[in-house]
This record gives C-alpha cells, sequence and structure tokens, in this order.
C-alpha cells in the first residue's frame, strides 16, 4: 500500500521545517544547542519571553549573523503565546511543519529526518497533529527505546506529548485551533494533544530517543524499600501545573458532575506530600499548589498574579 503525506502530494523535507524555539533567560550555551538545530530545518525563528538584557543581547547577536529570526515579546507571556507566535511566523512564511523546542533542549544531529521518516511512514488516511521526541533524561532516568512494533513501525500513538520535540502539522494547527494562551505555561502542551484526538488527529510519539532534554531538576529519593522521584519545579511552577491539570479533568476527565474538583484535590494533597518530604521551599510550593487548585476551581486563568490585580480593579 503506497504511503502518502496527509495534507500534501508530496513528503516534507527538512525545507518545510521551521524550528520554532522559545526563550527565557537562556544560558550562554543556548548558541552552541541553535547550531545543531539550523541545518535541521528550513528556517529558524527564536521567540523571547523578556529575557534581561544580556541575554537579549546574546540573542540579538545570534539572529544578527542570519541562522536565526528573533522575535522578543519584551515580557513573559507564557509559553502558549510564545508557541502561537512563533507557528504565526512559521506559516506566514510557507512552512507547513513546525519544530518546536525548549531552550535547553540538545537535539540529535539527525532528529528532523528521523522525525520525517516516521510521518512517511504513516498509513494513508491517518492524520497526525504533532510527532512528539523520546528523549534522554540528562538528570534522570532515561528511558528506554522501544522495539518496533509488530508491522515495523517506529511510532506509537500515545495520549499526549511534551512540548519540546514535537513535530507540528501547521494544517492541523489551523483547524485545531492555536495554544491555549490563558495556561500560560504547563500543560499547554497535554491540552493541545488531547484537543487535536477529539478533533480526531493522531499524536504520535517516537519509539527512540531523539534529544536530550530535562523535565524539571529531577532528583532520587529512598523511602523505606522503595525509590521515588521528584522535580523540584519551583512554587511558580507548581501552582500552574495544579491548576491547569485541575483544568484538564474539568474538561476532558470521565469525572462526572462536580467529582473533578475533588479527584484534583486529591493529586494536590498527593503532590504536597511528595514536596514535603523530598524537596526544598516546602511551604511555598504546597501553597502554590493550594493556590492553583483554588483558581481552577473558581475559573481564574492567564498569568499567576493577574487575578489580584481584576479583583483590585472590580
Amino acid at each position: 500500500m503506497a504511503m502518502l503525506h496527509p495534507t500534501s502530494a508530496a513528503p516534507p523535507t527538512r525545507a518545510d521545517v521551521c524550528a520554532v524555539l522559545v526563550t527565557y533567560h537562556p544560558d550562554g550555551d543556548f548558541p552552541a544547542r541553535l547550531r545543531r538545530v539550523v541545518p535541521q530545518v528550513g528556517g529558524t525563528v527564536i521567540v523571547d519571553n523578556g529575557s534581561a538584557a544580556a541575554a537579549l543581547a546574546m540573542l540579538n547577536e545570534v539572529s544578527a549573523s542570519g541562522p536565526a529570526t528573533l522575535i522578543a515579546n519584551g515580557e513573559n507571556l507564557g509559553i502558549a503565546r510564545a508557541l502561537n507566535n512563533g507557528v504565526r511566523h512559521a506559516l506566514a512564511h510557507g512552512y507547513s511543519w513546525a519544530l518546536l523546542l525548549d531552550q535547553d533542549t540538545q537535539v540529535d544531529d539527525d532528529m528532523v529526518d528521523r522525525l520525517l521518516a516516521t510521518l512517511a511512514g504513516f498509513p494513508e488516511g491517518v492524520r497526525p497533529a504533532v510527532i512528539g521526541s523520546r528523549f534522554r533524561d540528562t538528570n534522570g532516568r532515561p528511558p528506554e527505546t522501544l522495539p518496533l512494533g509488530a508491522k515495523g513501525e517506529n511510532w506509537q500513538e500515545v495520549e499526549s506529548v511534551i512540548t519540546s520535540g514535537s513535530l507540528l502539522s501547521l494544517a492541523a494547527y489551523t483547524k485545531i485551533g492555536p495554544f491555549r494562551d490563558e495556561f500560560f505555561i504547563d500543560h499547554v502542551d497535554t491540552e493541545y494533544c488531547l484537543r487535536a484526538r477529539a478533533a480526531g488527529y493522531r499524536v504520535i510519539e517516537t519509539l527512540a530517543p531523539l534529544m536530550s532534554h530535562t523535565v524539571g531538576a529531577p532528583s532520587r529519593h529512598r523511602m523505606l524499600w522503595k525509590k521515588r522521584w521528584t522535580t523540584n519545579h519551583s512554587a511558580e511552577r507548581r501552582y500552574y501545573i495544579a491548576r491547569n491539570n485541575t483544568v484538564l479533568l474539568r474538561e476532558y476527565g470521565t469525572a462526572r458532575g462536580g467529582s473533578w474538583r475533588w479527584k484534583s484535590l486529591v493529586r494536590c494533597f498527593r503532590l504536597s506530600k511528595r514536596i514535603a518530604l523530598f524537596e526544598q521551599d516546602k511551604g511555598r510550593k504546597i501553597f502554590a499548589v493550594g493556590q492553583g487548585w483554588w483558581h481552577a476551581v473558581r475559573g481564574s486563568m492567564g498569568p499567576r498574579g493577574a487575578q489580584r490585580g481584576r479583583r483590585a480593579q472590580q
């Protein structure tokens, strides 16, 4: 059976892909990581979310030398809006796919070629919204390379994939809609994937890791005879994780009536327990988890702290 690309007559190539990197106070090694991306794609856009002057000067220097276009937001507008800015740039310049990357991700030299090969292997009629890359965790447990599927597939269908390393179909994006700005940072990718699946698209992940990446600052701890991992996210991130996960339970979960609130609250208690046992800055983080849950229940979204501003204006 012939394999056809679902949105164009010819299989996509590197020239059809625009890399979108979101930055926020990137470190000095960012240009080196960028240089691994640029040769693999047709174009690159950096969307900066209000970095300090020194980092912004570095980004301006990188973009002035030609390998990337810089969009400087001037303030932290959140990952969702920054991604949308970058994707709109890719659409305006005629690209059909966008490779989404975090600033600290180090891609393999053949990452895009392998993602495109995965795409080329889809059977006719499959509509992929996004192809995610498995990754080697630079500070934690690396995932094992999974064996090929029964039919030799080098991919598996999943519920969601992380933003970094995702090859995003721009044709699907125009149908599904943009990333949700009000989520600001966490679960932006999860919500998009769930929305894509609800619209009849597929979410795919490679079986082999194609990049080195870290989620949070993971650390392993021993508790009796068991080993536990925790991500050590900041209090700010704990707020968004708790809030947006609660919203996902309300909108996409199976809990009936208002029981999503209590299901989420149980999750928040479990998260708080892990923070109390293993992490630093326990009080601020646990407060942030509770505040995130409460704001989700009340329907308060957007950047943390905006709720206080809205109340002051009322």
